[in-house]
């Protein structure tokens, strides 16, 4: 999730539109700036901000042709702060990886099939891990729509070490809908 104020939509790869990459930019940038406004605070920015968007595209679905899928992918470099005790990468930040990059293809999918995106709230997260990355590893963070329905949404993402050509850590997230807040009063 690249939280930076700008960046130039035309540097990053894929067959979306400029317009679309930059509408997906914007979303992700009002989640983060709501995050800030309420106060909350953590490591989360601190990883967050050094991805590096390099692919946004809208592909047929390899099983089913007459659908789509969204594919964002995503890359960065593992630093200090990312490592565990062992000085790999920790588990937790696989974790934020998965939780931050998974939720981009369904955002793009729901712009491109019905204008909107929905960032929904977990519901649930599923995680293998792989193998280890190091300090100093590339990261590529690949992340494709599964569904996307009126209610839930899912994705699949998958981290690469592309340093030494192997698969760190793959994940399922699937997300609700979230529901807007209903009017009540007590009599």
């Amino acid at each position: 999730m690249d939280t930076r104020e700008w960046v130039d939509t035309a540097a990053i790869g894929g067959n979306a539109s400029e317009e679309l990459k930059q509408s997906l930019f914007d979303i992700v940038i009002a989640a983060a700036k709501s995050i800030k406004v309420r106060g909350i605070r953590g490591f989360e920015p601190e990883i967050v901000t050094r991805l590096e968007w390099t692919d946004v595209s809208v592909l047929k679905n390899a099983e089913e042709p007459k659908k789509v899928e969204g594919r964002v992918v995503c890359e960065t470099t593992v630093e200090d702060d990312m490592l565990n005790i062992r000085g790999t990468l920790h588990g937790a930040c696989s974790a934020l990886l998965i939780d931050s990059c998974s939720m981009m293809p369904t955002a793009l999918l729901g712009l491109v099939t019905t204008g909107r995106a929905d960032l929904g709230a977990t519901q649930s997260m599923t995680i293998l891990f792989h193998g280890p990355a190091m300090i100093g590893d590339r990261l590529r963070i690949v992340s494709t729509t599964i569904s996307l329905g009126g209610r839930a949404q899912s994705s699949r993402c998958e981290i690469w070490n592309v340093t030494h050509h192997r698969l760190v850590a793959s994940g399922v997230h699937t997300r609700m809908s979230a529901s807007s807040a209903k009017a009540f009063s007590r009599l």
